[in-house]
């Protein structure tokens, strides 16, 4: 019975270990004493990792101020599109500057012709800037690198990794 209680404090050890990149678990038994006397004990391992950027969900308010940013950027209100095309929203903060980067494309609403000129071609996708305390900044880049044409704004390279994007893109990669 003891041995097993050995056994069982050993494996729980064990499982903390598995289940944390940040902890180092041993395990030792002292020379001469019993399985009982088996003892754990648990040190944090100094980590000295930063992540460049760190990917964000896109909340529904979120989606609310990139509409809002986009329509006014091309001179329109927000209830002249219906929202972000699925699919195609990506949000992220730069550690290195602080900045958030969203990138997105608005949908037009059958009812606005205005909003369905504005979206196509140059102004179908926008990337977003917004340091901290500032309003968001509005790229407009529908064509995304395509023929030669240049990104509007260069997005940095630790967003467009946790983006999955490739280096020095504009859009996704299905974009």
């Amino acid at each position: 019975m003891q041995r097993g209680v050995a056994v069982l404090v050993a494996g729980i050890a064990l499982l903390g270990a598995c289940s944390s990149n940040n902890k180092a678990s041993t395990t030792s038994t002292t020379a001469g004493s019993s399985p009982s006397a088996t003892t754990t004990s648990t040190r944090v391992a100094s980590v000295t990792t930063s992540t460049a950027a760190r990917n964000l969900p896109v909340t529904d308010a979120l989606r609310a101020e990139l509409v809002a940013a986009a329509a006014a950027d091309k001179g329109l209100a927000p209830s002249d599109f219906t929202g972000l095309r699925a699919g195609a929203t990506f949000y992220a903060h730069d550690n290195a500057t602080g900045t958030d980067w969203a990138a997105g494309a608005v949908v037009p609403s059958p009812s606005s012709q205005q909003a369905q000129v504005a979206s196509q071609d140059d102004g179908a996708y926008q990337l977003f800037s917004r340091t901290p305390g500032a309003a968001w900044k509005v790229y407009e880049d529908g064509l995304g690198g395509r023929g030669g044409t240049p990104c509007p704004v260069q997005v940095p390279a630790a967003v467009l990794a946790v983006w999955g994007w490739a280096p020095r893109g504009c859009q996704p990669p299905n974009g």
